[in-house]
């Protein structure tokens, strides 16, 4: 296989390398901490609600059995939404997007069971220890089983209210996430890449697992992407056909501490230990205070009052042992493997975003941002690879449309922590936007451009970082819906790759007002004129965009005359726009937006309104003035210009 050796960018205060990761700052508004999301009311389903240049037309409300258990990833066929749950999949009718309807949930127990389709076929994720081959709920209880399921199911959906399972593809490391791949050269085939960050299996229960060897044996498991094949005719044959290692080469990553919120928390927490009379120590690593774990302190008292014939600790052994406590913590930090879950030898993708029309692929791999060749699906080849000292665990990849810009999350503290509070910094668990460029010898290269996280503060008791999200096919610039988990879901323009500016939300309060408990959006995917959101605690979303000074409707109706047949948000399809007036005027709208010049636009508004009500003749006519009259914001943005006279032009009709 071969690999190229990357050029690792290395941003913030680790290197000096790149100086300009600091320089640019997210987007937030005047006063975050006036932002009206802030201070929501809680609730479970009567929470406080908030929207900006966006409506809420539809929701609805996990069915019994899955409500209460972790909602996930979303894919699309037709008028179905397929939602993931770690109860198995739920799917929803969204005809009347008002009024979404439970189709079918079934029951097949697993994490995540983020899923994704093709055709008439269903594809879920399986890592966790309780999958079982046969998708009854009980897990397995056995350490080693082949009863045991951690990789990728397979279902045949041509009835999709009866999921029929026909394959379960085990794999070294369960899947985390995966990603299906249409190789316009193989319509025979479609392709799976597996994200498995959990550990590697024993051999004992999946031959071929080796996590004994290092990551440079061609037989180890470590540090590789296991690829699937699925082919079309028999899907019951899906079977693993590769193990593909493009982390080669790659250094640990810098990272970076806590940020003030978490060290007041953390010094909170100390304080209300101690007062309680649990044993404090200091970590030998960061300095800071910590909480020594009972199964630590619970063996020194024991043999402490054993040593005094004893069979239970009193007060003196008590103090005997807060004397031993640092020992006991400075060897287990000693004997902790190097480097933990951010060195190199156990990185694994955590998200691998595809764009099989233009051969690439973003692979957000915990402690990189990787730009992938996936020309040859079957062996992918690293071309770049992004570090970066603000990112803790580079969590999923989005593209722009035309390719040349990549966005890479970051999911510090893993999703389940309150990371958008008035003390967590900007950069921390935010984009991260990168230009896709050349270097002298014409190879892809990654440029830190800038960052974007939600202009808000969120509370302690909402989890909250940057999370999954799609394109939204405003045309002519670069508008993408987000998921923050409990921070709501975010609407920016990041056709400026340096500025990043958030123009529509929704959120609501937390879960719980009391605690931290887990909930808020997981993923949010803009299909067929819908935003989707899937709920983690409540169930699911459907909003709209509405006009507003910063996306017209002219441009909402221009993306809506975008259609797809299906949705994998991880499998990226190039965005084209039907010929349309919409389109047209979307662009129009844009060049004012800009200021460009008033009496062109004026003339071009004019020109279309005519064209619009005209038929033959008499509309190509009013189209070719249109096209003259677009010649008038040349100066302004020529690159708009061309775009709009194309609309025009391709509106023309025939010649009879």
């Amino acid at each position: 296989m071969s690999l190229s050796i990357s050029r690792v960018i290395f941003t913030g205060a680790a290197l000096t390398l790149a100086a300009c990761a600091p320089a640019k700052k997210p987007q937030t508004a005047a006063n975050p901490a006036a932002d009206p999301r802030n201070d929501l009311k809680a609730g479970l389903f009567d929470a406080g609600e908030f929207t900006s240049n966006m409506k809420v037309v539809g929701k609805a409300v996990s069915p019994n059995g899955f409500l209460g258990i972790t909602n996930s990833d979303l894919a699309f066929t037709g008028n179905y939404v397929i939602q993931g749950n770690y109860n198995g999949p739920v799917v929803w009718d969204i005809s009347n997007p008002s009024s979404p309807q439970l189709v079918v949930a079934y029951e097949c127990p697993a994490s995540q069971n983020d899923v994704s389709v093709y055709k008439n076929l269903m594809f879920m994720s399986a890592e966790a220890q309780n999958g079982r081959i046969d998708c009854k709920p009980g897990g397995v209880r056995e350490a080693v089983s082949k009863e045991r399921m951690r990789g990728v199911r397979v279902f045949d959906i041509s009835n999709i209210k009866e999921p029929k399972l026909v394959a379960n593809v085990q794999t070294c490391r369960g899947s985390h996430t995966h990603t299906v791949l249409e190789d316009p050269k193989d319509r025979e085939n479609i392709y799976i890449y597996v994200s498995g960050s959990s550990g590697i299996r024993p051999s004992t229960e999946l031959d071929g697992c080796a996590g004994d060897l290092s990551a440079s044996d061609p037989n180890s498991s470590r540090l590789r992407i296991e690829i699937i094949k699925v082919p079309l005719a028999d899907p019951s044959k899906a079977a693993v056909v590769g193990r593909a290692n493009i982390f080669a080469g790659l250094e640990a990553p810098p990272q970076h501490g806590l940020s003030d919120a978490d060290k007041a928390a953390a010094a909170q927490q100390i304080a209300t230990a101690r007062a309680s009379g649990a044993f404090i120590a200091k970590n030998p690593q960061s300095g800071m205070d910590m909480v020594a774990p009972a199964q630590m302190v619970r063996p020194l008292l024991d043999s402490l009052a054993k040593a005094r014939g004893a069979s239970a600790p009193n007060g003196a052994d008590s103090a005997a042992a807060r004397s031993l406590v640092q020992t006991a913590v400075n060897r287990m930090f000693a004997n902790a493997a190097p480097g933990g879950r951010r060195g190199v030898e156990g990185s694994q993708c955590h998200d691998i975003t595809v764009y099989p029309s233009l051969g690439l692929a973003g692979g957000a791999c915990e402690g990189h941002g990787l730009l992938i060749d996936i020309s040859n699906p079957a062996n992918p080849v690293r071309l770049d690879a992004a570090a970066d000292s603000n990112f803790a665990y580079w969590h999923s990849a989005t593209f722009n449309n035309d390719g040349t810009a990549m966005l890479f999350s970051d999911e510090w503290g893993g999703g389940g922590a309150p990371k958008c509070r008035a003390g967590d910094k900007p950069e921390w668990g935010a984009n991260a936007i990168f230009d896709i460029v050349a270097d002298a010898s014409g190879k892809k290269k990654l440029k830190f451009r800038s960052y974007y996280k939600i202009p808000t503060y969120q509370s302690s008791n909402e989890n909250c970082v940057a999370h999954n999200g799609s394109l939204i096919p405003i045309p002519g610039r670069d508008i993408m819906v987000q998921a923050w988990y409990q921070g709501g879901i975010s609407v920016f323009d990041w056709t400026d790759t340096q500025n990043a500016k958030e123009i529509a939300s929704f959120d609501r309060g937390p879960v719980d007002g009391s605690r931290m408990v887990m909930g808020g959006s997981w993923s949010v995917y803009w299909y067929n004129g819908q935003i989707v959101s899937s709920e983690i605690a409540r169930g699911m979303d459907v909003v709209q965009l509405t006009p507003s000074e910063h996306i017209s409707q002219n441009e909402i109706d221009a993306a809506n005359t975008v259609k797809w047949d299906q949705l994998n948000a991880q499998g990226q399809p190039k965005i084209s726009w039907p010929p349309s007036f919409p389109l047209a005027k979307a662009f129009t709208d844009q060049l004012e937006r800009k200021g460009c010049a008033a009496g062109a636009v004026s003339a071009l508004r004019t020109q279309i309104a005519a064209a619009e009500k005209a038929n033959g003749a008499a509309r190509n006519t009013a189209l070719d003035a249109a096209v003259s009259a677009a010649e008038g914001a040349r100066g302004c943005d020529a690159k708009k210009t061309d775009l709009l006279k194309k609309a025009l032009q391709d509106l023309r009709a025939p010649a009879m």
